[in-house]
């Protein structure tokens, strides 16, 4: 309770304080839990973001972008810190947090879509739903920007759907693990730090992540073998405690949500570019990248429609509606 008054005494003096000019005003300073690396360009976008603020607030908004999850926050508790003020911002992978709300596991669903085109129209119909979700958290969306479309790398090739049975995979949602049960393997959750010598030590032996992933692990020295299955795109968005949103004036929300808006076009647009780089560089070091034969692409289709349906039967009405605005 001492925690939640202090934080909204701080935020009533800015408040005051910030009203009308920003010349003079006390510099409102804000954190942002960024839970990838620096050199990730979620986390990169994030710096720009903030640069972008401080540049077109005159420096009265002042965010310090903390990467690596350095603040000490990563997963499904980032909605739950943002909601009471513990972080003013943070990025959130969607799929992580889809525990406490349905929809923002909805980018995770597989196949749904087959493009970045796909993935953007999808996003922007899933849009206002998101934003209601987060609102309901205390927190208002700011932006958000998919990965690259997840592969699954493995030490052999998957030429038939026999060849995925028995797979060790290591995968970053409930998702995707009920992808690859169906599909005969044993999916496991580990953190993104314990993946590289999970590979190496064979407590697994396959990952289902996006290209740059595979690019930043290297893993061209423990795999052989990339499939462009185009499991999905998911996405990772960045949100603000509605109680520090709301001690901004309206030149500084303004000013904030016109940065997010060329952040998240510029985001996207570095994901594409990254995942043509990315494969690049596996290609370079040694990784065999294939296509889906028919085989594979047929069951793994089959699989991910039979999860589809499973979900729609319990879902609720907002990811029932952004299905539905995308023809699913």
């Amino acid at each position: 309770m001492r925690k939640h008054f202090v934080l909204l005494a701080a935020l009533l003096c800015f408040s005051i304080l910030a009203c009308g000019s920003w010349v003079g005003a006390q510099t409102m300073r804000m954190d942002l839990n960024a839970i990838y690396p620096a050199s990730n360009f979620h986390s990169q976008g994030a710096v720009n973001f903030a640069d972008k603020v401080r540049e077109a607030t005159g420096g009265s908004v002042d965010i310090t972008v903390h990467a690596g999850g350095s603040l000490g926050f990563r997963g499904p508790e980032l909605l739950r810190a943002i909601m009471d003020g513990t972080l003013p911002m943070s990025d959130i992978l969607m799929g992580v947090v889809a525990g406490s709300e349905e929809i923002f596991g909805l980018s995770t669903y597989p196949m749904i879509v087959g493009s970045y085109a796909e993935a953007r129209a999808f996003y922007e119909a899933a849009r206002p739903h998101y934003e209601s979700a987060c609102a309901r958290w205390n927190q208002k969306l700011l932006y958000a920007a998919p990965w690259p479309p997840s592969g699954l790398f493995t030490k052999r090739p998957l030429i038939v759907p026999a060849d995925m049975a028995g797979l060790k995979t290591r995968t970053f949602d409930r998702n995707g693990a009920l992808f690859l049960e169906k599909a005969g393997g044993n999916p496991m959750s580990l953190p993104w730090g314990e993946v590289y010598s999970a590979l190496s030590t064979g407590l697994i032996d396959s990952v289902l992540t996006s290209a740059v992933s595979g690019k930043d692990g290297a893993f061209w020295e423990v795999l052989d073998h990339m499939t462009k299955i185009n499991f999905a795109y998911p996405l990772n968005m960045v949100t603000i405690n509605l109680d520090y949103w709301n001690a901004l004036n309206p030149d500084q929300q303004q000013a904030m949500l016109a940065a997010a808006a060329e952040t998240e076009a510029e985001q996207w647009a570095a994901s594409e570019a990254g995942n043509e780089d990315s494969l690049q560089t596996l290609e370079a070091n040694g990784i065999i990248i294939a296509e889906m034969t028919p085989e594979i692409e047929d069951a793994l289709r089959g699989f991910a429609m039979e999860i589809l349906e499973e979900f729609k039967a319990q879902a609720g009405e907002e990811s029932l509606a952004a299905l539905l605005a995308i023809g699913r």
